[in-house]
This record gives structure tokens, sequence and C-alpha cells, in this order.
């Protein structure tokens, strides 16, 4: 699960400011949790819904996100995201991952920084059935990848390191394929949309993606996002794409979380890492 943090914008072309939190700690940015956030807001009324679109400017970490919501009968059918411009930082980097030697990975920007692993490193699939070997892969690679690369954005102030790791292939219609693995041992079921914007760059870097190009992104569970090339920008000079992500979520609960004086814990409580048990 992640928790979204909702505020008011911290600037005048935005509606509605959020932050991402996760097992490990608080995101920049997040594609799911962007068609989430538009989602429920509308859904709920806590923006003003408008069929058969309303548009939703995000405030992020990184950025502001442009969401076009489609509606219909009061239901957000789709949410299609104009993400944060997204570029190659490496390609072919290498890494020493304890227990598998030295594996190149690609390191991107979407929005917050991927390491982006071709799974036939590790002699895997995207598959559901190779969950807990992809998760003991990304994990391992990971923590190699930020003790040993200088990877920092350059105008975003602590904008550093990689957030995940991200196994990229294609299936047999040639799809986009990806398994992203969260810390401290988790498998997204999302396509993800800022993973995706970094595949991206990454792609149109090596000269497999131009301007125009539409792609559909598909996760380890088969959900699926659409993911276009609307075309090239630049990021502090560097060349950069601009993404669009699109896909739905939906409304399963409204829960009402509260905070008791008498109660001991009201900020909780820390034990040391218990993530190795998500694997047993």
């Amino acid at each position: 699960m992640s928790t979204c943090l909702i505020f008011s914008p911290t600037r005048p072309d935005a509606d509605i400011g959020f932050i991402i939190l996760q097992g490990d700690k608080a995101h920049a940015m997040s594609g799911s949790n962007s068609i989430c956030l538009v989602t429920s807001v509308l859904e709920t009324g806590m923006l003003p819904m408008t069929e058969p679109e309303t548009v939703v400017r995000i405030d992020t970490a990184s950025g502001i996100v442009t969401a076009r919501a489609t509606c219909k009968n009061g239901k957000v059918e789709r949410v299609t995201l104009t993400m944060n411009p997204s570029y190659a930082h490496a390609l072919d980097a290498v890494v020493d991952v304890a227990g598998f030697g030295n594996i190149k990975v690609d390191i991107a920007y979407g929005g917050i920084f991927y390491a982006l692993i071709d799974p036939a490193q590790f002699s895997l699939e995207i598959r559901p059935d190779r969950a807990r070997k992809l998760v003991e892969a990304g994990s391992a690679v990971h923590r190699a990848v930020n003790a040993q690369l200088d990877i920092a954005h350059p105008e975003l102030a602590g904008m550093k390191g990689i957030s995940y790791t991200m196994f990229v292939s294609h299936n047999a219609a040639g799809e986009l394929k990806g398994a992203t693995i969260m810390p401290p041992g988790r498998i997204d079921r999302s396509p993800c949309g800022t993973g995706n914007s970094a595949r991206l760059a990454v792609a149109a870097a090596r000269g497999h993606a131009k301007p125009g190009d539409r792609f559909t992104a598909r996760s380890i569970i088969d959900s699926t996002f659409e993911v276009h090339y609307a075309g090239d920008t630049t990021v502090a000079g560097r060349p950069a794409v601009q993404p669009i992500i699109s896909g739905r979520g939906w409304i399963h609960g409204i829960h009402q979380i509260g905070v008791d004086p008498t109660d001991p814990y009201p900020q909780g409580f820390s034990v040391s890492d218990t993530g190795a048990m998500l694997l047993t």
C-alpha cells in the first residue's frame, strides 16, 4: 500500500498537492498514485468534477503534473498524466552486486530515479511465479547502485539516488513488460508511471523510440498503462522526453482514522527491520 498525504498546493498554477509515503520513505512522485489521487478527489467531491473531462494540476516535489480525467456519470473512467520531463542519467552502468557479481543497469529519471535492469542477467523472466527471485535480485541491485553510483538531479535539490529498481523486457506481442521492486521487499502491481517515463527516456537515448510513439506497458500481473512519447524537451540542458501516461484507478473503501489522546503511542513505534520476513 501507499499513503498519499494531500495538501493545499504551494504554487498558484496547481489545484492540489500531495506527498507519497511508501514502506521505506516519502517519494517525490508516482504515476499510479497520481491516478488514485485524481480518482479519489473527484469521485468524493473534494475537487469539482466536470464531464466529460476534468483537468487537475498536481503539485509534486518533482514539479507540476497535469492530469486529464475522463469522467462519466460521476465516475472517473481514465486519468491521463503529463508527467515530469524525463531523461537518461547513465546507460550500461556497471555495479558489483553482492551475491550476483557485476550487473549492468540503466539509470534514468522519470519523476524519481530508477535503475532499469534486464532480468536475463539473472536468468529470470517477469512472471508472478518468479516474484520472490525478482525481489531478491532487485533489492540487491538497489543497495549496490545507491552505494556505488553518484546520482543527483541537476535542478532539484535533495533528489538523489534511485528510489526503485525496475526489471524491463517485452512480451511476445512486443508490449513493454516491467516489474518495479520496492523496499523493503515488495513488487508493484502497477505498470508504473514514473518507471515507464524513465524507461521511455532510455529508449529515446538508445534510438529505440521517437516522438509520437505509443506503447502498452504491462506489470507482472498484466495490469496496463498506455505510454505516449509526446515530444522532446530538455532538463538542465540534457536531452529529455515528455512522457504521457494513462490508466485507471478505483475507490475500494472509505476509512476514518484518528488519534485518541489516551493512546500511549500516538506517533507509532519502531523496531528493527522486519522486511526480510516478507520473503519467507
